[in-house]
C-alpha cells in the first residue's frame, strides 16, 4: 500500500476519534445528566422529542416529527458511525438531516446506541431495533405511519442498518420482522462483508475491526450483511458510496447479494476520497447543493409513491 493511501487512513482514524470520542473520565456521568434533563423538558430544541428505548444511559434517541403532515408520516430513524465504539446522536448526524426531512414531510429520528467494547455488535443491533420498536409503539402519537419507516445509517451505522436489514432475528428480538421496514439507506459502509475487510481492508483500521468483530470467522460471517442478504430481506435497499475503493468494492457486493435474495436495489455513487469524501456525505446529506441529496430524496419518492418533493 503506497504511503498516502496509508496516510489517509491514518488522518480517517484520526479525525474520527477527535471529533466522536466523548472527551474526559466523567463524560458518562454528563451524558446520562444530558439524557435526563432533556427527557424531563420534552427535547433540546423545538419540534424536538428526546426517548429512551432501553434502561441504559446511550439507548436514547431524538425525534422530529414532520411538518405540514396532512396524517401519518413516513420515519426516517438515523444510526451514527463512529467505528463501533465511539460517535453520538448530538454530533454525528449531521445538521441538515433533521430539517431537510421534516420539511419533505417525514419524520425523522437519530439514535444513540451502546458502544464496543461495553456492548457487543449483536447488542448494538438489538439497540436500533429497539429503538424501532420504541417508536411503532408511539406512533399514533408522534404523527408516525408505522407501516412506512427507512432505517439510514453512516459508516459502521451504514453497517448495523444493513445487519438490521438482512437478519431478521435482530427485529424479532423486538416483535418486529422486515414487514416493519420499507427499506434500508446505507451510507458510505464498508464492512457489509466482514471477513473480506479484515483481509483486504485498510491496514489502520484493522485494530477497530478486530474489537468490533472477534477472531471467530462464524461469528464474523454471521455479522456481515452481504453473508446474511440471501431471502428473505427488507424490501428496498439504497446504497450510497463515494470513491473509497473499499467502500465501493464492498458495497457492489452487497448489492449484487440483496439483489439475488430478492430486494430491490439502487445504488448512488458520488465524488469524494478518503476521510474528506467519507465525512462529507454524512455531513452534507440534506443540503440541497448536496448531490446526494437529491438522490435520496428521489428514492423515497418512488418508495412512498408520493409526489416529486416540495
Amino acid at each position: 500500500m503506497n504511503r498516502q493511501r496509508v496516510a489517509g487512513w491514518i488522518g480517517v482514524a484520526v479525525f474520527a476519534a477527535a471529533s466522536l470520542a466523548v472527551p474526559g473520565p466523567f463524560a458518562g456521568a454528563r451524558e446520562r445528566i444530558a439524557a435526563r434533563m432533556a427527557a424531563q423538558s420534552g427535547g433540546e430544541e423545538p419540534g424536538k422529542d428526546v426517548i429512551a428505548y432501553g434502561a441504559g444511559p446511550l439507548q436514547t434517541l431524538d425525534i422530529w416529527r414532520a411538518k405540514a403532515a396532512s396524517g401519518p408520516a413516513p420515519l426516517i430513524v438515523f444510526v451514527h458511525g463512529g467505528g463501533w465504539k465511539r460517535g453520538d446522536k448530538d454530533n454525528a448526524t449531521g445538521r441538515f438531516k433533521a430539517p431537510h426531512y421534516m420539511g419533505e414531510g417525514y419524520a425523522f429520528a437519530s439514535i444513540n446506541y451502546r458502544l464496543v467494547p461495553a456492548a457487543t455488535i449483536e447488542q448494538q443491533a438489538a439497540d436500533v431495533a429497539a429503538a424501532v420498536r420504541a417508536l411503532v409503539d408511539r406512533a399514533a402519537s408522534l404523527g408516525i405511519d408505522r407501516r412506512r419507516i427507512v432505517l439510514m445509517g453512516h459508516s459502521a451505522g451504514a453497517h448495523l442498518v444493513a445487519l438490521v436489514g438482512t437478519d431478521e432475528r435482530y427485529l424479532k428480538g423486538a416483535g418486529l420482522s422486515f414487514a416493519d421496514l420499507a427499506g434500508v439507506i446505507p451510507i458510505d459502509g464498508a464492512a457489509y462483508d466482514v471477513p473480506a475487510q479484515l483481509r483486504d481492508g485498510p491496514p489502520i483500521m484493522q485494530k477497530t475491526y478486530a474489537q468490533a468483530f472477534g477472531e471467530n470467522p462464524t461469528r464474523q460471517r454471521s455479522l456481515s450483511p452481504t453473508e446474511q442478504a440471501a431471502a428473505p430481506n427488507a424490501p428496498a435497499f439504497l446504497l450510497l458510496h463515494v470513491q473509497r475503493p473499499d467502500g465501493v468494492r464492498q458495497a457492489k457486493a452487497l448489492a449484487a447479494a440483496l439483489e439475488a435474495g430478492g430486494s430491490r436495489v439502487e445504488m448512488g455513487s458520488f465524488d469524494g476520497e478518503g476521510l474528506r469524501g467519507h465525512m462529507e456525505i454524512n455531513r452534507s446529506l440534506g443540503d440541497p447543493a448536496y448531490p446526494a441529496t437529491a438522490t435520496v430524496d428521489a428514492w423515497l419518492n418512488r418508495l412512498f409513491d408520493r409526489k416529486a418533493a416540495r
